[in-house]
């Protein structure tokens, strides 16, 4: 687990969240070996009572998938629904290359590496911790609302974007919240008013204070993005200052840009109804001052 937590923060690399899962896939896999041979299960797969076997000869063990489904298994509902959506995206990358997924499975990844550093200490010890022996990633960058959108969904692989979404069709919404599900967290710019706080990359706060609640806003905000009828975005785009934009011209631009597609990140389904993101209206905009017209 720790090569795969080096692997993905390593400056330069590509497709570091394919590395990540296939690594860490793995790593859990030893781990409920280890669980599952302290507690005596036998964890070799048998046909008729016989041990099965690979074709050079080895014994053939259980994959992940399969430590998790025993009844045995000691992993909550959260962290084992984590494990299969990794599982099912690293079915979507083995055999072929991806492109800018690492944003979009941050908050898995991140899950995934908690959960793991909570079960060896659990399962094995507090010795086995994993957190002192980890850096904080530093980063080069920070990203504004539009900057963030443009590295999350639009150039998420169709394949990619289409095993999330069956996946997350799957979960009830209190599961999809579970933070052993998907771990997510706000970074806030703050200048502190002591000294001895003012150098701290990372702050914790006490539940329930007002720092506390700053940060559930900003996670709000965050998770519950402003949602539109096609009638609101046509009225902002005329409030912008482009009169002639009309409810039909909307729909021939989310035609002609398949907005609607999966992945692109413009808007979502509720209940039947499609609403758009505040960055269709952006792009709206964008192609307008671009001189769009209607065929």
């Amino acid at each position: 687990m720790i090569a795969a937590v080096h692997t993905f923060n390593s400056a330069g690399l590509y497709f570091r969240a394919e590395l990540f899962i296939v690594t860490s896939i793995i790593a859990w896999t030893y781990l409920l070996h280890a669980y599952y041979k302290r507690e005596g299960v036998d964890y070799r797969y048998k046909k008729g009572g016989v041990v099965e076997k690979t074709p050079s000869g080895a014994d053939k063990y259980w994959e992940l998938g399969q430590c998790l489904a025993h009844g045995k298994c000691p992993l909550e509902k959260g962290i084992i629904n984590n494990l299969k959506f990794l599982t099912d995206i690293r079915h979507e990358i083995e055999h072929r290359s991806t492109n800018r997924i690492d944003d979009a499975l941050s908050a898995k990844l991140q899950a995934c590496c908690i959960n793991f550093n909570d079960a060896i200490k659990t399962l094995f010890g507090k010795a086995f911790a994993l957190e002192k022996r980890l850096p904080i990633a530093l980063q080069f960058v920070t990203f504004d609302g539009p900057q963030r959108a443009s590295l999350i969904g639009a150039d998420l692989p169709p394949h990619i974007a289409a095993a999330m979404d069956n996946f997350h069709n799957g979960l009830t919404e209190d599961e999809q919240r579970d933070p052993k599900f998907r771990y997510r967290v706000a970074f806030v710019p703050k200048v502190s008013g002591k000294a001895a706080k003012a150098d701290l990359a990372v702050e914790f706060v006490k539940p329930g204070s007002p720092e506390a609640e700053a940060v559930e806003r900003v996670l709000l905000k965050e998770v519950e993005r402003p949602k539109y009828l096609p009638s609101e975005i046509v009225e902002k785009v005329k409030a912008a200052g482009y009169q002639a934009f009309s409810m039909y011209d909307h729909t021939l631009l989310a035609r002609q840009l398949d907005a609607r597609k999966p992945g692109k990140g413009y808007g979502v389904m509720v209940a039947k109804t499609w609403y758009w993101y505040e960055n269709w209206f952006e792009k709206v905009i964008e192609k307008l001052a671009e001189g769009w017209t209607r065929p």
